[in-house]
């Protein structure tokens, strides 16, 4: 594996861009040309001038996407620059064919990820949330209309609902969260964790089994826990109908040891016989599954924890305040003091933790706001089925559990239901709710509901905010204005495709089919394009855990280790971490490598399937590529010269030599292969495509070709070179905007026919353009001009000829003869010899004879390209020895090949 510290990059000089161009204004490129490549220099003033041009307005057919809603964490990471990357090729590309395109950048208006890090920020500053008001935070209100309706719409179809369920709760937070944001850690025995809130580190990993005490008999039943602390809050104890251990106690009760509460023993299948003793505690008001079996039962939910993660009065003076961990180990103290603590083991499991604030995920029996998601799933595979878009069906179907969508957070989209106090209303009845778009709204629907005045009502907003994915699954459409039937709406509706990582396939793009078909009566959008996730070069996910996190504008602009840590919202021993991780892969820091290097080398990677393992050596290496791109037009500008040179358009351009119909039917082939690749969104078909024509076919073959020529021959080739590196400046727009443009500008001096201002609005090439241009004759024969230079090299490479120019001999077959003899002056150049010679002993039927050479002279040295050419490379008298020694070898290797 190639160390990323292997591959560097060492400026000569340093390069920038130093004309005084206003912003807005087009760069000058009548400056004397830079000898190398500088990202710097490149990338100033373009973008400013494409912008106040007007040259992204669209024109013809409509495209468009919108950029998926960012989690934000206080800084970017390459996975949001993948992104981006592919979704500005995808932009350019179409806008380059004349498409109108829409392209919407996403924001997390709504999530806890944004609270986070501005929390973070307000403690630097000494301040506090509830110093300020929520209207100081959320000073524009996203799609606030947008969301409004959807809600008020979907409780009218009665899709939303309030109810009493078990959530996934943040005690440090003090809400609930979505599924997305519960990461799980697993343990296979005793661990010892930090826990936010705590100053000692938490025991888990391990399983407490404790006895009940049976109700009016000696007997006990033992059970088994991980979470001790919960006890308070049992109901019932439950064991297998067939567990022959417990056939004497169904039916009968326990007595809880601390409140003396009589708990019934229940017997349910779903108990697992094998599992500790076989008995378990039934804790519907904090786990899962006991929910469900309480459900079964009719069995009563007994909160025990409260929302800041302290034990509720209920549990007793000792217990009352006390944090829950802190609780664990009082509850095991006082249970060992009544002689019921049987023991306790290590145990593997799955610990639940909160991705945002780091905590261990509570479930907690809260009143929230639901969506029912089933229905809604179902349509939207209906409506996926009629017009045949490729949505994960298998996603759609898993979509059976109704959807926790609201939240306790100050930063977000306050939820626009309403509590309803009447005149007439007691403590004791039950929770009264109306929605409206407006608080007028909601008390008119109030009056209509209840049959009271409107005056004698009194309404309370709840202060609960939408989970940010439910906004962001209204993103496709209320970016264009719904609930408004904006012309936007009608003209960029559903968006032509959604692109977006893997890992969100569920969480945000499946909710946006069901919420777009449920609100718009039509899929969101007509594809999606996933790509794979982003890891580091060693296959690791990317987290500050492990300090691998890349921020992308550090690969583009380059920075020293300490530099790249010194800022962010890393916590100091995060920073430590990720300091020691990045000397291992960056001793020397991250070299400067541009926006253009990044990108292309983003989406050089296969975009599905595997995950993506970036090496900041490969986005290196295309900054080498563009070096090599820059070295290309210094060396075009001095073929065509001061202007003088008159060239044809590219339809009046016929290319005379073999080596000038190679290289055109090669550039044919690759736009072939770009079109392709773009229609079948195979990004890295097209890099690789246009990254092999350029350096193999454009710089180290055909530019070393035409070097020696001269005459008319001459105009002729740069008539071809200036076309080739044209058309493939405008191939590679899409991936390389800033450094294609610098070099499109100065070749238009040039141009023969007229143009756009800017590459941007040139056509992008097609097949159709350069048919004429195709020559497959040439293009298969030229493998073996490849295969001979290939064999050539080699043989002076290993006779130390490395400087001297021999004379060499192919001996061939007729029909092999006649492919070199077209290609000779090119084979020459190439390999690197003084004279090539083509000797070919046999005649072919039908073939056109070969101009009369002598045979190799004797003590050449030989070596096998094929069955049917062999080469002969003539050495020095001084270095016969050594030629015979070096032919014998290199014959008995091909007789054993």
């Amino acid at each position: 594996e190639r160390q990323d510290h292997e591959l560097t990059w060492s400026e000569k000089e340093e390069i920038k861009y130093t004309a005084q161009t206003p912003p807005g204004q087009k760069k000058d490129t009548t400056v004397p040309f830079p000898s190398s490549y500088s990202p710097e220099y490149v990338e100033s003033s373009w973008y400013q001038w494409w912008e106040k041009e007007g040259f992204f307005t669209p024109e013809h057919h409509s495209f468009s996407l919108c950029i998926p809603p960012p989690n934000v964490t206080g800084s970017l990471h390459l996975g949001h620059a993948l992104t981006v990357a592919i979704e500005d090729a995808l932009v350019r590309w179409k806008r380059m064919q004349g498409y109108r395109v829409l392209w919407v950048p996403g924001c997390d208006h709504a999530g806890i990820a944004t609270q986070t890090v501005v929390e973070k920020r307000l403690q630097r500053e000494g301040k506090h949330r509830r110093d300020l008001s929520r209207e100081e935070f959320l000073q524009e209100f996203f799609f606030l209309k947008a969301v409004t309706e959807a809600f008020v719409r979907l409780c009218d179809s009665d899709l939303i609902y309030r109810s009493e369920r078990l959530v996934n709760w943040s005690c440090a937070l003090e809400s609930a969260i979505s599924d997305i944001e519960v990461e799980s850690k697993e343990l296979f025995g005793q661990t010892m964790l930090s826990v936010p809130g705590y100053q000692e580190k938490v025991e888990f990993g391990t399983m407490v089994t404790f006895a009940y005490p049976i109700d009016g008999h000696d007997g006990e039943v033992a059970v088994s826990t991980t979470r001790p602390e919960t006890m308070l809050g049992d109901v019932a104890i439950a064991v297998h109908p067939d567990d022959p251990r417990y056939k004497d106690v169904h039916g009968k009760h326990c007595r809880h040891p601390f409140t003396n509460r009589v708990i019934p023993i229940v017997t349910d299948t779903m108990v697992d016989m094998e599992l500790g003793t076989g008995a378990v505690k039934v804790t519907p008001a904090h786990d899962h599954m006991d929910f469900l079996l309480a459900q079964r039962h009719s069995l009563p939910h007994l909160t025990v924890i409260g929302g800041d993660g302290t034990m509720m009065p209920h549990c007793g003076q000792w217990l009352k305040g006390v944090k829950r961990f802190d609780a664990r180990q009082q509850v095991l103290d006082a249970l060992a003091d009544k002689k019921l603590l049987r023991g306790k083991k290590d145990h593997a499991m799955s610990l639940p933790i909160c991705s945002r604030s780091g905590d261990i995920v509570e479930p907690l029996l809260k009143k929230q706001w639901f969506l029912r998601c089933d229905e809604m799933a179902k349509r939207a595979i209906q409506v996926k089925l009629l017009y045949g878009v490729s949505i994960m069906h298998l996603c759609l179907c898993s979509i059976c559990s109704d959807w926790c969508i609201s939240r306790q957070l100050w930063w977000g989209h306050q939820i626009p239901a309403y509590h309803v106090e009447l005149p007439s209303s007691s403590d004791k009845q039950e929770e009264q709710w109306v929605w409206g778009r407006s608080e007028d709204e909601a008390r008119q629907r109030a009056a209509i509901k209840y049959g009271v005045k409107m005056e004698s009502i009194t309404l309370t907003r709840d202060t609960d905010v939408l989970d940010t994915w439910f906004s962001s699954g209204l993103f496709p459409f209320a970016m264009l204005g719904w609930p408004e039937q904006t012309s936007d709406l009608q003209q960029y509706y559903p968006n032509s495709i959604l692109e977006t990582g893997s890992d969100l396939i569920f969480f945000w793009v499946a909710r946006m089919v069901m919420l777009g078909t449920e609100l718009t009566g039509q899929l969101p959008f007509k594809k999606v394009l996933l790509h794979s996730l982003m890891r580091d070069k060693h296959g690791r996910k990317m987290s500050k855990s492990l300090g691998n996190v890349i921020d992308p504008l550090d690969v583009i602009s380059g920075i020293s280790l300490e530099v790249s840590l010194k800022d962010g919202n890393l916590h100091p021993r995060e920073r430590t971490v990720a300091m020691e991780a990045q000397r291992k892969d960056f001793p020397k820091g991250i070299p400067q490598c541009g926006t253009d290097a990044l990108r292309f080398a983003l989406c050089s990677y296969k975009m599905q399937g595997e995950d993506i393992n970036l090496s900041v050596s490969q986005v290196l290496s295309c900054r080498h590529f563009c070096n090599k791109m820059w070295q290309t037009l210094r060396f075009t500008l001095g073929v065509l010269g001061d202007k003088e040179m008159q060239l044809g358009t590219l339809e009046e351009t016929t290319p005379l030599s073999s080596v000038d119909r190679w290289v055109c039917s090669r550039l044919y082939s690759t736009v072939l292969q770009c079109e392709r690749g773009f229609e079948a969104y195979e990004l890295h078909a097209v890099t690789s495509a246009l990254y092999s024509f350029w350096v193999h076919s454009l710089c180290d073959t055909y530019m070393e070709c035409i070097k020696p020529v001269l005459g008319k021959a001459k105009q002729v080739a740069s008539n071809v070179l200036y076309h080739c590196v044209s058309v493939s400046l405008a191939l590679l727009s899409p991936f390389m905007p800033f450094l294609t443009e610098e070099l499109w500008q100065r070749l238009q001096p040039f141009r023969p026919d007229a143009a756009k201002a800017s590459l941007c609005l040139q056509p992008y090439p097609s097949s159709t353009q350069l048919a004429h241009w195709h020559f497959p004759e040439e293009e298969r024969d030229f493998s073996l001009v490849q295969d001979v230079v290939r064999v050539a090299r080699s043989l002076r490479a290993q006779c130390g000829m490395a400087k001297e120019k021999p004379d060499m001999w192919a001996v061939c077959s007729p029909s092999q003869a006649q492919t070199l003899l077209h290609f000779g002056s090119a084979v020459q150049t190439l390999s690197r010899v003084c004279n090539f010679h083509i000797y070919s002993p046999q005649g072919e039927h039908g073939l056109p004879s070969v101009p009369s050479t002598p045979p190799p002279p004797k003590g050449s040295i030989v070596s096998v390209v094929n069955h049917s050419c062999q080469l002969h490379l003539a050495v020095k008298v001084a270095n016969y020895s050594f030629s015979l020694k070096l032919t014998s070898n290199l014959c008995t290797r091909s007789r054993g090949n």
